[in-house]
């Protein structure tokens, strides 16, 4: 999103810069009073995944009652945009409480996820100005790393895809039904309770992208090995999206959404 943004303001008219340990990243357009600012809290709640450089855990642990970590940083804002989805899909994570993080428990999926989500929807009730700040979630970005869904090879993934999956109505198994009804679930009730949150639904429409991902053109965080060299599918990133096109589109969406407020 800032990309875009970015691309049309001069130099001088702008700036950006990392706070909160880097959880928090703000970019400033001066000449027209507005911010964007991207927070890192990938599970919402309060996670042992919240360092923005190092959470690569064995075990993912959540605090599925503590979100005020994250949810100071939220509140003044105008538009507020959501998406939790990726980090979640485990078949089971460990929640704790108190203050000393002891461990109270494994929760399946996607129960725990619904307790973060009803967490994250108590907030919101609670300390969001409905007559000023107008809410959004993201719905599942999905990924690319089993080629024989779409035909492919049994031993590949996204790397050297060119063209779009042209399946009408394909869906990856990576996409977890389950997990978007609970969303759907969490989200009506908030409705029932005189907050409105508008789903932007990125889903179907990213889900025949399997050419957008980044492949092998990613930040490695650790040297290659010759083995990995000499098959580069086995490095290529199948998950994010961090290259223009497909991410442009959704920000195009939210554009849209917002124009209509």
């Amino acid at each position: 999103m800032v990309c875009l943004v970015d691309s049309a303001i001069p130099a001088e008219f702008k700036s950006q810069k990392h706070t909160v340990n880097g959880s928090l990243i703000v970019f400033k357009a001066h000449a027209y009073n507005a911010t964007i600012e991207f927070y890192w809290a990938p599970l919402l709640v309060e996670s042992n995944s919240d360092d923005p450089i190092s959470h690569r855990v064995p075990d993912r642990i959540v605090r599925v009652q503590g979100i005020e970590k994250h949810a100071k940083y939220w509140t003044d804002a105008d538009i507020l945009v959501f998406n939790s989805y990726l980090w979640w899909r485990r078949s089971e994570m460990g929640s704790f409480t108190g203050p000393d993080g002891g461990i109270v428990k494994a929760v399946k999926m996607p129960r725990v996820y619904e307790m973060a989500l009803q967490t994250w929807a108590d907030w919101l009730e609670v300390h969001i100005n409905r007559t000023k700040t107008k809410l959004f979630f993201v719905s599942i970005s999905p990924t690319h790393q089993e080629a024989q869904e779409w035909g492919g090879s049994s031993e590949g993934n996204c790397y050297g895809e060119t063209d779009p999956i042209l399946k009408e109505g394909y869906r990856g198994r990576a996409t977890c039904p389950k997990m978007m009804r609970v969303v759907d679930n969490v989200l009506d009730g908030l409705k029932a309770r005189g907050m409105n949150v508008q789903m932007i639904n990125i889903t179907q429409l990213t889900e025949y992208r399997k050419e957008g991902h980044p492949s092998i053109y990613r930040k490695q965080w650790e040297p290659l090995t010759d083995e990995q060299r000499l098959n580069p599918s086995s490095y290529a990133d199948c998950i994010h999206w961090c290259l223009p096109g497909v991410p442009d589109v959704w920000n195009e969406l939210l554009y849209a959404y917002i124009l209509d407020l």
